[in-house]
């Protein structure tokens, strides 16, 4: 057997370089060369040889992050911009302001020459030239719409269908009982037939007396409805005397703003009452509100987003009045469970009228709140006007913003030596009838009716006779009304 000749074997020496690390060596054997197979014939090796230095292999460093891009000046204000909106360069403050402008429609006024300079400093200085400077340089209005209805269209689709809410029978019966009895007590804007006064229409005066005095008419007139309204709600007249009083001096203005405040035409700026009378702001503040009537203003137009109707303006005043954290309440845990289904129908009305507004009913709730404000400046207010007043402030109003027990007839005065009339004596004095000297209590009480019985126990211990028509005079004059509207205000009741 022919042995293979080591020396004509090809040897192939790889090396991994000039540093040396690796060298690898081949042997491979052209066995076609050979008749017989050859050990070597089938046989290749490799040998590595690593090197045993002590350094290691570094591992390649990652790529360097590309560069952040850089945007063109804002092109309205030359502010750093933080991209194209609305099709162009522009930073974060114009890319809001105009699109806040264009969805809100907006319209501004400049109170210069229209040409303002517009930059980062005085950007916000005037916009009516920063909303013209965005529309030059070629800011699109339908970018924003497309973008609004986009933004919509994505929220309906991640919206979950409300809950189906459903007024139970006792409840269905009780947002009817209140919105009829606030309909019936308040006319609503459209049935009014507005006529206008064109006193003090014009500038501010510390106080009109002919638009005093027929203010204070209409406010009087308004407590009784007011009154009226509270007699006809669930469970009111189950209180004590006393809480009613409590309650209804509590939340009178309260409800007055909250009603005159519906009564609110933006358009025109005024605000309506219940004979129809109306008056622009000037003139309320000249009529008594005075540096309460912005406020008041205010938040008739916070009102108007809330859309309320006529029943959730019944329920919320109902909601206003029954409140069993008003102060010197003999049975406040009673007044809160009147409260809790009043405030369950409003939330349920509210969001089967509104299914996709759930956040209407708190909102609603809060101006209960604000309406609390209103009326802490109103009282003081009253402190004020009445040293304005010529005369004495009317009765009711006078009981509704003070405590009564501070107050004193002009009849007790001594300024007149004539006698007060029997019947109003005898109303002046807590006797075994129970009878009370509050103007408010002659209201609730049911008038000249609920009366005659008192006055008949009281003649019979005075040897007095007293004429009923005799009493609605002294009634009426206590109640600071015309003779006859405490009886007209009340015979209608149930």
């Amino acid at each position: 057997m022919e042995k293979p000749i080591k020396s004509q074997l090809p040897i192939r020496f790889l090396s991994a370089g000039p540093s040396g690390h690796q060298l690898i060596v081949s042997l491979l054997s052209p066995c076609q060369s050979y008749s017989t197979v050859s050990p070597f014939c089938a046989f290749s090796a490799a040998v590595e040889t690593q090197s045993t230095s002590s350094e290691e292999m570094v591992p390649s460093s990652p790529s360097p992050p590309p560069p952040p891009r850089v945007y063109k000046p804002c092109f309205v204000c030359q502010d750093k911009s933080s991209g194209y909106h609305y099709g162009v360069s522009s930073c974060e403050g114009c890319k809001g302001f105009f699109r806040r402008s264009i969805q809100k429609n907006m319209v501004y006024t400049c109170h210069r020459d229209k040409n303002c300079q517009i930059n980062k400093v005085t950007r916000n200085r005037c916009q009516y030239c920063r909303l013209q400077k965005c529309f030059e340089v070629g800011m699109s209005k339908e970018a924003v719409r497309n973008d609004r209805n986009k933004k919509k269209k994505d929220v309906k689709e991640e919206v979950v269908l409300p809950e189906n809410y459903e007024l139970s029978g006792e409840l269905e019966e009780l947002v009817n009982k209140v919105s009829k009895a606030h309909q019936e007590t308040f006319p609503s804007l459209c049935q009014l037939g507005k006529y206008t006064t064109n006193s003090s229409a014009d500038h501010r005066v510390q106080l009109d007396l002919g638009l005093w005095d027929k203010f204070s008419e209409l406010s009087t007139k308004c407590i009784i409805k007011i009154v009226e309204f509270a007699k006809r709600l669930p469970g009111f007249t189950t209180l004590t005397i006393a809480d009613q009083i409590t309650l209804l001096k509590s939340a009178c203005l309260d409800i007055l703003m909250l009603r005159i405040c519906t009564r609110y035409t933006p358009e025109q700026d005024t605000m309506t009452f219940s004979d129809g009378l109306t008056l622009n702001r000037t003139q309320m503040h000249n009529a008594g509100f005075g540096p309460l009537t912005d406020l008041v203003f205010a938040f008739a137009g916070q009102l108007l987003p809330l859309e309320m109707d006529d029943t959730e303006t019944g329920l919320l005043s109902a909601i206003c009045l029954i409140c069993g954290d008003r102060m010197d309440l003999e049975e406040p845990e009673k007044v809160d469970k009147l409260q809790e289904p009043l405030l369950e129908a409003l939330k349920i009305y509210t969001r089967r009228r509104r299914p996709n507004k759930p956040h209407m009913f708190p909102r609603m709730l809060m101006k209960v709140t604000d309406l609390r404000g209103i009326s802490t400046k109103g009282a003081e207010r009253a402190i004020t006007l009445k040293t304005e007043i010529p005369g004495p402030m009317p009765p009711l109003i006078r009981e509704m913003l003070e405590n009564p027990d501070s107050f004193e007839d002009s009849s007790d005065s001594g300024d007149s030596g004539a006698a007060a009339p029997p019947a109003i004596q005898a109303i002046k004095q807590e006797d075994k009838a129970g009878v009370s000297s509050s103007s408010l209590w002659i209201c609730i009480s049911g008038g000249i009716s609920a009366l005659s019985g008192c006055f008949r126990s009281l003649d019979e211990e005075t040897g007095a006779q007293t004429d009923l028509e005799e009493a609605e005079e002294a009634l009426s004059s206590l109640a600071g009304v015309e003779p006859g509207a405490v009886r007209t205000s009340t015979e209608s009741l149930p």
